[in-house]
């Protein structure tokens, strides 16, 4: 049964040129490999999407599709004026050459499949908020399937030991037909005999025993650049697993997960610091130390500082070659809990002197209830 090229896009027949570039967009990211690797299903999928995408976004291609069900033309080519084409004929055994023109051409006409490139590999790396902010080096070691040096991951002696594929001719693809009445269907599929490369091993790689690649253990010293954060990822071209038919090795995929630190907290690149203060420095000012990547800043509170005040430095968050952040200090003014008698005395004289007007928002809060309640909500 043909596919339904609609059905997949998730688009009625009737779907102008723009909501069909819009769905296919929508798809490709969803089912990209980069998202899924080695994920064979989303891969299958993708390629679905991508093969329903070039059939409706060709005005041509469309049309033939819409009337025969089959985008180059289907039977549709055949029959000339009046539908009289088929007369006297009781199958399209003259056709063969018309039939080669459209599925790709047989008697040595067609290509080799085109050498495939290995799958992609996907690890992960946790760093810790500091390396990943700084930059670091790691080592790794990983097992894939590596192409066979000795045959260059062909799988034959001295990467030269071939034949012609009996069975395909070298043309790398078998036609297969079936007849239903009156008409009669071709498929074309990769040649089972040599997975569609056309040649065929004489003389096996002793290494790989034929195989085109060796199980074995990479490692590598991977450069994490400064600003890393849970996600980003380095693509390492070469490293992934061997290609099956002496393609290119796949590639080697290390997504970041960073822990998260007990001091910093991050956007981007930019830091936010929770700094506890004493009550004397929020009420007359003073210095404190804030913690920064590599150094600590010295920096003055001034006096009167509230509980959850947020103050702003520039340039001293997380340096990258992609930019540079800023420092956010957000201030908790902390209230002692274990105090002494003096103390308490001392809080007490205090607080005989206090003057609500001192305190904006608590004599802004006293007027209101004031002006609702007629209360003094500080009167003990």
């Amino acid at each position: 049964m043909a596919k339904n090229y609609y059905d997949i896009l998730g688009v009625s027949k009737d779907a102008s040129a723009d909501d069909i570039k819009k769905a296919y967009r929508k798809l490709a990211r969803q089912y990209h490999p980069d998202l899924h690797p080695n994920d064979k299903v989303a891969a299958e999928k993708f390629k679905e999407i991508n093969e329903a995408n070039e059939v409706l976004s060709d005005e041509k291609k469309r049309k033939n599709y819409d009337t025969f069900g089959d985008p180059n033309g289907g039977m549709g080519g055949f029959g000339g004026a009046g539908g009289q084409g088929f007369s006297g004929f009781s199958d399209f055994s003259g056709f063969g050459d018309i039939f080669g023109d459209i599925f790709g051409g047989f008697g040595g006409r067609s290509r080799p499949q085109t050498k495939t490139k290995g799958e992609d590999i996907t690890i992960e790396l946790t760093l810790s908020f500091l390396d990943a902010a700084k930059g670091c080096k790691r080592d790794i070691a990983y097992t894939r399937n590596q192409p066979c040096a000795s045959c260059k991951g062909t799988g034959a002696k001295n990467g030269t030991a071939y034949k012609t594929c009996p069975k395909c001719n070298g043309t790398g693809q078998v036609q297969y037909t079936s007849s239903n009445g009156f008409f009669r269907s071709v498929n074309v599929r990769p040649c089972d005999e040599c997975h569609g490369t056309g040649k065929k091993v004489v003389d096996a790689c002793t290494d790989c025993k034929g195989k085109g690649y060796i199980k074995n253990t990479t490692r590598l010293t991977i450069e994490i650049p400064a600003g890393a954060d849970t996600g980003s990822y380095i693509k390492k071209n070469g490293y992934g697993e061997a290609s099956t038919n002496g393609g290119p090795a796949g590639d080697l995929i290390i997504v970041m997960k960073v822990e998260n630190s007990k001091i910093f907290k991050r956007k981007n690149f930019d830091l936010y610091v929770e700094t506890p203060i004493s009550f004397k420095t929020a009420v007359l000012g003073g210095k404190v130390k804030i913690p920064l990547i590599d150094e600590t800043l010295e920096y003055n509170i001034p006096e009167g500082t509230q509980s959850g005040k947020v103050f702003f430095v520039r340039g001293k968050g997380i340096k990258s070659s992609r930019g540079t952040g800023d420092l956010y200090i957000v201030v908790n003014v902390e209230v002692p809990t274990r105090l002494t008698k003096s103390q308490k005395k001392a809080i007490l004289e205090f607080d005989e002197d206090f003057d609500v007007k001192q305190c904006p928002q608590m004599k802004s809060y006293k007027d209101n209830m004031e002006t609702m309640y007629g209360e003094n909500p500080y009167d003990n």
